[in-house]
């Protein structure tokens, strides 16, 4: 008998122009909006640095929730690191080698039974994992578009820009962007800057908003091609 074929889920790496622009928000977001169309999703953050006084790290918490069916923490991140640094920092900082292969095995695996699996890095784009290999080569291994999350504040626009030149010179897809209001004062013409530049489409803006949920963040987002 021929063998069956096991469909694979499709994929989606996001990614942020920086730390702290709401990458969790926007995946979670995004895990809301799929599980509101019928698709079973797994919100993956496989390296995460940076533990809560609880002892819990707040952005696996908050995708293994999203994540339709909701999954553990195991099934959610595979490195964890207490130290708030780089992960590659963190990481020697503990003794800790994080390993290429084992990295991509563990989203491939969270992928089973999945319709898709949106991947949150860490940082921006360029981060390292690693002595010779980082963020950007993780999503070449994992074959996934990218998503970028922009952060609307000074400076936005040149690290959107340096983030998708670095994205389309690694062969990847950029699948769009979504751009979050990080305080109140709007910066003038960044917005505007970014829709006529960016060569993809804008799949939403996020409101100001101090207290956030998936829930209520997800209206504001539309899924990118890539996951239909």
């Amino acid at each position: 008998m021929p063998k069956q074929q096991v469909r694979q889920a499709r994929g989606l790496f996001i990614t942020g122009t920086d730390t702290g622009v709401g990458k969790t928000a926007v995946t979670a977001a995004l895990a809301r909006l799929c599980a509101g169309h019928g698709i079973r999703v797994a919100a993956l953050k496989p390296i995460v640095s940076g533990v809560e006084a609880d002892g819990t790290w707040e952005d696996v918490e908050i995708l293994r929730a999203a994540s339709q069916p909701p999954r553990s923490i195991a099934e959610t991140n595979l490195y964890a690191f207490g130290p708030p640094l780089a992960p590659h920092w963190a990481a020697q900082q503990t003794g800790v080698t994080v390993d290429r292969g084992r990295v991509v095995a563990f989203v491939r695996a969270q992928s089973v039974a999945m319709d898709c699996v949106l991947v949150e890095g860490a940082g921006g784009f360029l981060v390292p994992l690693g002595a010779d290999w980082g963020f950007a080569e993780l999503a070449k291994d994992l074959h996934f578009p990218v998503l970028l999350v922009v952060g609307l504040r000074l400076g936005a626009i040149n690290h959107a820009l340096l983030s998708v030149e670095a994205i389309r010179a690694r062969g990847l897809l950029f699948a769009g962007w979504v751009a979050n209001t990080l305080n109140p004062a709007v910066v003038e013409g960044t917005l505007e800057t970014l829709q006529q530049r960016l060569p993809a489409p804008c799949l939403g803006m996020l409101p100001y908003t101090p207290l956030w949920s998936a829930a209520v963040l997800s209206p504001y987002l539309s899924l990118p091609e890539c996951l239909y």
